[in-house]
């Protein structure tokens, strides 16, 4: 269907919304003659219009003597028409010829204004381009249109739409421009501009300059952008006019779209409208965007950034009225989105150098989780978001974003955001309702990680319920529990035959919730034993003596040891241990560089990452790039590196064929750093990584782990976090037994915390709690409770690790109180029921 048929069957449903075909007896519903239908007024007529010229709903005849009364009209209208169209001419001193835009044209209505002494000719043109959606395409060309292009509808200040034919001048002020043409220009590059921006950008420097003006931009982008929703949600118009796009680019140019007068209603709507574009439109804006500078593209950030805020502050949120119920606030997250991809588009990024996943087959077979209705919740492969997959980039492809992730980290909403309801839209409702966890990044790591507890509990119950029906068939006992047993002397041996037997028979018990018993040891898990476990199986096999991994006494990080003899089996249990954390909500003791979250969460390592893991080598291959000398003849090197093993011998390994015959070169330096490093962070290490993360995933594989979150913040879920706040932890310590926080022993014992170097800390903290890390969020988040255990006596403090307790006895003074503390938690170890 052309243009212009399509433009004629909208007008015909126009009239019958609003004059009706003349038929007394009409029985369409659609129609304003039928009896039982109610009057709309031009606005929703003109929305109703285009809604049933989507579907082709049906078109009543009109009614004879209704053709009589519009033909009578239009043959006494006829004089009058020719009179307007021959007669009047249009003043070029009011400006009335101007149908659009150019940084010229303005700059000549200013000057007239000027020397008038009155602004209200500029306004009246700002007022009806601005709010003119096809005079806005036409605005501001690189190539300027030809006079005898299409007509613009024209739109005074006041709202009032001027238009040769009939009809058209009561529907939406864009739904000429939105309607399709004959001819669609199919083929153009998606981030060419035909918009001169920078001409923009001054139009708007010179126009803020004047305040009358500023009122006409806001009303005119209120009147605006209820029109482009209209074209965007029942018109292809991106499809077929791609620049469509120069009116969001036009208007995001205004640097004042952060004001008060903006804020309430114009950018909301804005934004609502920015967000019904089409993926592709998106995905192209996100590339044009990527191409700013940085203060150009951060100010569009911190444009949406305020829109959420202020509407998050300006509102009150509960469970029945939930902040994702706000459609601004999504539409500026939505918005906000296409600025983070841009940032990462626009900085450095790496989308090759991926880690192979291992292909899951698929049975045929359903699951009980099917039969149960619970697809939904467990359903396997990454989540993808659509306009990462338009682009081809991901947020763990980016190496230096223009802005960074953390700014994007909007504060005001985390706070108010349900993470309970929000994991329930997230999991099982993302078609008809937003979760903020489909755009992670605005979320802080405390709020994702709660998100992720949520997910990791209901798969515990899941499991736990799954046990029972099982046991039910079969007739067995229920084990609804991951239960370990070990002696503590063994503790590798045990732990790695019993979680080696599980991954084996029944993976999925890995995911149910973890009880750990020592044996010979009294004692309840309630997470201190769990604790414990991690703790010890962790500094059993991190033991240098071991061999399993390398130790860098500067950087005080573990690597992979290439020359290891100790089988697979081992790395796997470490990769299920460190998945077991995670699900169990645990905090480890482990000292890996980042780059093992990278190639967890499926990035190789790369050159640059050797700057962490590899601080030496990564100087000494810098120096190579950097070497402005012969390289050939100073450095001597060749494509053959050398190692040592785990005996200290040396081993020798050519980067590629006849390496060894392959001198480095100016030419060929960056090849050979390139292969250098894949070969140290990946090749060498790859059958014992390729166990450890076997291992991993065998936890996690299910998790909305990877879409959450970054490998640092994976470091930070991990081991926690190594900035020990205590002042914080003093304010949200509990008391209990007699004790308060105005008690003389509680002041004398905070004086003393405090009052401890780093080293000290760390072993209060792992005393008392089982870690010598932070949880996510802080000490402020651990409630710890100190209770009181008698009177002054010679026992030492002791603790209940699972419940973070510190059972402290009344000493008589502060030098007694620190000789015995310190004692306690340098000669600690294990666990005992007091």
């Amino acid at each position: 269907m052309n243009r212009a048929t399509a433009k004629h069957l909208i007008e015909r449903y126009f009239w019958q919304l609003t004059e009706g075909c003349g038929n007394g007896n009409c029985t369409n519903e659609f129609c304003a003659s039928c009896c039982d239908f109610q009057l709309l007024d031009n606005n929703s007529a003109a929305a109703k219009a285009l809604e049933l010229f989507k579907i082709n709903a049906k078109l009543c005849d009109p009614h004879p003597s209704k053709k009589e009364s519009d033909s009578s009209a239009n043959t006494n209208a006829q004089p009058d028409s020719e009179m307007s169209n021959t007669d009047l001419c249009p003043s070029k001193e009011d400006f009335s010829d101007v149908h659009y835009l150019t940084e010229n044209t303005v700059c000549m209505i200013l000057s007239f204004c000027e020397e008038q002494g009155d602004y209200s000719a500029l306004i009246r043109i700002i007022g009806k381009v601005f709010s003119n959606a096809e005079a806005l395409i036409k605005s501001f060309r690189k190539d300027e249109p030809k006079a005898n292009e299409n007509s613009v509808i024209e739109t005074d200040v006041d709202g009032h739409e001027n238009q040769s034919e009939g009809t058209s001048e009561k529907l939406g002020a864009s739904s000429a421009a939105a309607l399709p043409e004959n001819t669609p220009n199919e083929s153009f590059d998606p981030c060419e501009v035909t918009v001169d921006i920078d001409a923009v950008r001054r139009v708007y420097d010179r126009l803020q300059t004047i305040n009358e003006v500023e009122a006409a931009l806001v009303n005119a982008l209120i009147y605006l952008t209820p029109n482009l929703e209209l074209d965007l949600e029942y018109l292809d118009v991106y499809q077929t006019n791609p620049d469509y796009l120069n009116v969001f680019l036009i208007v995001m140019e205004n640097n004042n779209l952060h004001s008060p007068e903006y804020l309430e209603v114009a950018l909301p709507q804005f934004c609502k409208a920015m967000s019904k574009l089409p993926v592709k439109a998106l995905a192209r804006l996100s590339k044009i965007w990527s191409t700013y500078e940085l203060p150009h593209i951060r100010r569009i950030m911190e444009t949406f950034q305020q829109l959420i805020t202020f509407t998050v502050v300006s509102n009150e949120y509960d469970s029945e009225n939930l902040v994702n119920d706000d459609g601004t606030v999504v539409a500026g997250t939505q918005c906000l989105k296409v600025v983070f991809y841009a940032s990462i588009l626009g900085g450095d990024f790496d989308v090759e150098h991926n880690e192979k996943d291992d292909d899951d087959s698929e049975s045929d077979e359903l699951t009980l989780h099917e039969l149960l209705g619970e697809e939904r919740l467990y359903k396997k492969g990454p989540r993808v978001d659509p306009l990462e997959k338009e682009l081809g980039i991901r947020p763990i492809d980016s190496i230096k974003a223009l802005i960074p992730f953390e700014d994007f980290v909007n504060e005001s909403l985390n706070y108010v955001v349900e993470m309970d309801k929000d994991f329930t839209f997230f999991k099982v409702n993302a078609e008809t309702k937003f979760s903020f966890q489909s755009c992670p990044f605005i979320l802080n790591v405390i709020t994702k990680n709660q998100g992720l507890y949520y997910d990791n509990r209901i798969r515990m119950y899941s499991e736990r319920r799954l046990t029972t029906l099982y046991s039910m068939v079969q007739g067995q006992q229920p084990n609804p529990y991951l239960k370990l047993k070990v002696r503590r002397d063994h503790i590798i041996d045990d732990a790695l035959v019993r979680l080696e037997m599980i991954s084996m028979e029944n993976p999925s018990d890995l995911k149910k919730q973890l009880f750990v018993e020592f044996e010979g040891e009294q004692g309840v898990d309630e997470g201190g034993v769990s604790k414990e476990f991690f703790q010890l199986v962790l500094e059993e096999i991190f033991n240098p003596d071991i061999g399993m991994f390398t130790y860098d006494d500067d950087t005080k990080l573990f690597w992979f040891n290439s020359s290891s003899l100790e089988n697979e089996a081992q790395y796997t249990l470490i990769g299920i241990v460190l998945g077991l954390a995670i699900y169990n909500n645990c905090i480890l003791d482990v000292h890996f560089p980042i780059v093992v979250y990278k190639k967890l969460m499926g990035k190789k390592g790369t050159y640059l990452d050797l700057s962490d893991s590899h601080p030496v080598l990564y100087q000494s291959l810098k120096e190579l790039l950097e070497y402005s000398g012969s390289v050939e003849e100073d450095m001597m090197l060749t494509f053959q590196i050398s190692h040592r093993d785990l005996f200290g011998n040396p081993i020798l390994h050519e980067l590629k064929e006849t390496g060894d015959q392959i001198p480095v070169t100016k030419e060929n330096r960056q090849e050979f750093v390139d292969l250098y490093a894949e070969y140290i962070l990946n090749k060498s290490v790859e059958r014992q990584f390729k166990a450890f993360k076997k291992g991993f995933l065998m936890v996690t594989n299910e998790s909305p782990l990877k879409y959450l979150f970054r490998p640092e913040e994976v470091e930070l879920l991990i081991c926690g976090s190594r900035k020990l706040d205590f002042e914080a932890l003093e304010k949200t310590t509990e008391y209990d037994g007699g004790y308060s926080k105005d008690s003389q022993i509680i002041k004398d014992f905070w004086e003393t915390i405090h009052s401890f170097g780093e080293e000290q800390k760390k072993l209060f903290l792992q005393f008392t709690t089982g870690t010598d890390r932070a949880p996510v969020g802080g000490l402020g988040k651990l409630k710890m409770i100190i209770a009181k255990n008698g009177s002054d006596t010679d026992r030492l403090p002791t603790s209940h690790t699972c419940f973070n307790a510190l059972l402290l006895p009344e000493y008589s003074s502060k030098e007694k109180l620190r000789e015995r503390l310190l004692k306690a938690i340098t000669y600690a170890k294990g666990f005992g029921m007091l």
